[in-house]
C-alpha cells in the first residue's frame, strides 16, 4: 500500500519531523493544523473565528494534495485554549461542515507549541475507490 506525504508549512515541521498530512491507501489523516499563513505567521490574533477559518483553508489544501476534499472528511477534532470559544469555533466549521456532517470532538487543550494560538484542527478523511 503507498503512503503519500503532504508537506508543511509550519515552522515546527522540520524540527519536529511532521507531514501536514499522511494518506495511506484511501485513508487520509491531517494532523494538528494551527492558524498559521505560509510564512509560518499566526493568523487572527484574538479572533477564534478567523483562526477556525484559517486553520480549515489550510486542512483542505492538504486534503486536495493527497487526492480528497473536505466531502471526504469523517472526523474532525477542534482542539481550543479557551473552551469559551466553542460557538464561535463551531459556526465557523459549520459553514464549511453543515452538509457533510462527520463526526466530532471539541476539548480544551492547556496550551500549544506557540502561545499565540487558540485553536488547532485535525481531520481524518476517507476517499472513495
Amino acid at each position: 500500500m503507498s503512503r503519500v506525504l503532504v508537506p508543511s508549512t509550519s515552522p515546527y515541521a522540520a524540527k519536529l519531523g511532521f507531514s501536514r498530512a499522511v494518506k495511506v491507501g484511501n485513508f487520509i489523516s491531517v494532523g494538528g493544523t494551527a492558524p498559521i499563513d505560509d510564512n509560518g505567521n499566526t493568523v487572527g490574533i484574538n479572533d477564534p473565528a478567523l483562526r477556525t477559518r484559517q486553520c480549515i483553508k489550510t486542512i483542505e489544501l492538504a486534503l486536495k494534495e493527497g487526492g480528497a476534499t473536505l466531502n471526504d472528511v469523517v472526523r474532525t477534532r477542534m482542539l481550543l485554549t479557551n473552551i469559551e470559544h466553542w460557538k464561535e469555533v463551531a459556526e465557523v466549521r459549520g459553514e464549511f461542515f453543515k452538509d457533510i456532517l462527520p463526526v466530532d470532538t471539541v476539548m480544551e487543550v492547556s496550551k500549544f507549541i506557540n502561545p499565540e494560538w487558540l485553536i488547532e484542527i485535525e481531520v481524518d478523511a476517507v476517499v472513495q475507490p
